[in-house]
Formats: C-alpha cells, structure tokens, sequence
C-alpha cells in the first residue's frame, strides 16, 4: 500500500469499521498514520481487524458500540478522548441495506434502516461533535452516502435510498453550522464495490453489475478509501458540503447503448 503519512498525529474514528467499505477506511487512515479506533456493534469482526492490523504495526484500537444508542456513543466519544485525548476525523460509515419492495415493506423494516443509516450518522455526530470542537481547526467529517438515492433508484431500496439521500440533506446544512467552528464535513458517493456483503451474489450477477458500469468493473473498497483519506486530509480543508462520487462512471451514461 502506497503511504505518504498524510494523516501523521492525527485521531480518527470510523463507524461499521469492522468489514467491507469501513475496514479499508482504517486500513488506509492507519496506514497514513492515525491513530484510528474502529467503532462497530460486530464484536467479533471488529476484534479481528482491530487484530490484524496491530500485527502491521498499525495505532488502531476496537471499540464495541451501537450507532443507534446515544448513550452507547457517548461512551465510545469518552473513552477516545481517555485514550488519545482528541479527535480530528470523524468516518460516519455504518450502515445497512436489506432489501425489501415497497408494498411488502414494514414499519418496522422502514425504522430499522433509517434508524443506522440516518438517525446513527445524527447520534454519532452530535455524541462526537465537542471532541471535533475540541481539535479544530481542521477537524473532518466525511459521510459514506451512495449512489442509490441522491442520483440513481433501484427496486428494493426505497428506505435505502431515501436515508442515502438524507445524509445528503442533513450534511449541507451541517457544513453551514460547523464552519463557524471550522469543521469541515464532506460526503463519498460509492457505486457497485465488491465486499463481504455481495460474497454470496454469484458470478453471473455479478457480471451483470459489471456490465453497467462504464470501466466494466466493480470498485475496491480500498478505491472508496482512498477518496475519503483525501476529504480526511488536511488537502481537502477548503471543500466543505461537497460530495464525490466512486462509481467508475456507473451514472453517466444515457442507456446501456452508451456503454463501450
């Protein structure tokens, strides 16, 4: 892994850190030298990657929390600040996306998503927002949106999108509010990356994914990653409520004709 030690002395805290698109974030952030502690209600998977990556050397500690308990990232928040005494990147990355159409969707399937996805990145700002203060200027917020709600749909994701979407909504206002503290906040628009969650997909769906993107891939989480390191950096400290799209030109074309 290329490293420049970009994040050199610097805290940062990555929620659903233990797998998939998170797990790269603090395989990067440690890599660039932060001291980076993996917030995720997977005890066991957290662990784990806390594990491996201590045996390479990395400043990278395990937390156990659930995004959706204020009390619980409250905790999480006080037991950072024991153990680094700051924190200047903030990674809202949790996040899940069970698959359910509209008319045989529940309350209850409505509410479990908006309640990780959306009121978690709420509850996980406002827990750590007086440690942000606390190190700014300087201090990063970055979101880990998606495709599937502010620019494109798919079948099966109406409460996907619409907490995708909302992060969005609730990120533009925010930069208004943080700036004052400068605080920047920032949000990655990932498309089709290949993780633990599409494992089980099977190759033929997978290669029709492929097929509707214009680079005839899926994206590595480690692409997400190191796109999310730039808006962490102190290189991204005039950009503030922007966000930047990951999809190997997934949303640009017309039709499928289009495509290459």
């Amino acid at each position: 892994m290329r490293t420049y030690n970009r994040l050199k002395d610097k805290v940062a805290a990555v929620t659903g850190g233990a797998k998939g698109i998170g797990r790269a974030i603090v395989d990067v952030f440690s890599a660039e030298g932060a001291q980076t502690f993996i917030l995720d209600f997977d005890l066991a998977a957290g662990q784990k990657t806390a594990e491996q990556l201590q045996n390479l050397g990395r400043k990278v500690s395990f937390i156990h929390c659930d995004v959706t308990n204020f009390d619980s990232l409250k905790k999480a928040a006080e037991e950072v600040e024991r153990t680094a005494g700051r924190l200047d990147i903030l990674c809202c990355n949790a996040g899940i996306y069970p698959s359910a159409k509209l008319e045989e969707m529940s309350e209850a399937d409505w509410d479990k998503v908006h309640n990780v996805n959306l009121k978690g990145m709420f509850l996980t700002i406002k827990a750590f927002l007086p440690l942000l203060k606390k190190a700014a200027p300087g201090s990063k917020i970055v979101l880990t949106s998606s495709i599937t709600g502010p620019i494109t749909g798919y079948p099966g994701w109406t409460h996907y999108g619409a907490t995708k979407a909302g992060m969005l909504g609730f990120m533009r206002s925010a930069a208004l509010e943080l700036a004052p503290y400068s605080i920047n906040i920032n949000a990655v628009l990932p498309g089709n990356i290949l993780t633990e969650g599409l494992e089980g997909a099977g190759e033929d769906y997978l290669k029709q994914m492929a097929a509707a993107i214009p680079l005839k891939r899926l994206g590595k989480p480690e692409e997400v990653a190191w796109a999310v390191l730039f808006l962490a950096s102190d290189e991204a400290s005039f950009i503030t409520g922007q966000t930047l799209v990951i999809d190997g030109g997934q949303t640009l074309p017309e039709s499928k004709e289009a495509i290459l």
